[in-house]
């Protein structure tokens, strides 16, 4: 099952080939596509390849990325957390993305919450950092529940607009 952590509602595991159709789903809806951005998934088989050359491969070279966040009563994927390392940055962001259906319960500062912790406690990273769309109100409060505070503006490359981004923070209490 690969299954990374678990906290009161969810279970976080790596994603796999067979969470193609949710990967399709989450990065064609309007949250998805305004704050994260297009990627330009159309298809199932647009889908593997995003899950085994940007998911999979992730946790190949770093030992982590995004996790599919799966509510433990149902086993129904309800989105996604995870640490990315990107070029250009010096330390892991946190990240996270949800279907619309699950916005707004806890899901997202419940998972980032458990990243943070096992980022720390289990890889060994002393420092996150994120990034938010300056107008996503909802991420920039999950963030803030981290401890993660605003630290400035960057644009990303081939972006046409800065995001925000928040940190570093320690991973761990001192």
């Amino acid at each position: 099952m690969n299954e990374i952590l678990t906290t009161n509602r969810l279970s976080l595991r790596k994603f796999s080939k067979e969470d193609a159709g949710f990967i399709l789903e989450l990065t064609n809806t309007a949250g998805f596509l305004k704050n994260v951005g297009d990627h330009k998934i159309r298809t199932l088989e647009d889908s593997e390849s995003y899950i085994e050359n940007r998911l999979s491969a992730s946790y190949e070279k770093y030992g982590f990325g995004f996790w599919v966040c799966e509510i433990r009563e149902s086993g129904i994927p309800a989105g996604m957390c995870g640490l990315i390392k990107r070029d250009g940055f010096e330390y892991p962001e946190i990240g996270f993305a949800y279907l619309p259906e699950f916005y707004g319960i806890g899901l997202g500062t419940e998972a980032a919450l458990a990243v943070k912790q096992y980022a720390g406690k289990e890889l060994g990273l002393e420092f996150i950092m994120a990034i938010a769309n300056p107008e996503n109100d909802a991420s920039i409060r999950v963030l803030s529940k981290l401890g993660l505070l605003e630290s400035g503006r960057t644009r990303l490359p081939g972006e046409l607009e800065d995001v925000l981004v928040f940190g570093p923070i320690a991973t761990l209490p001192f």
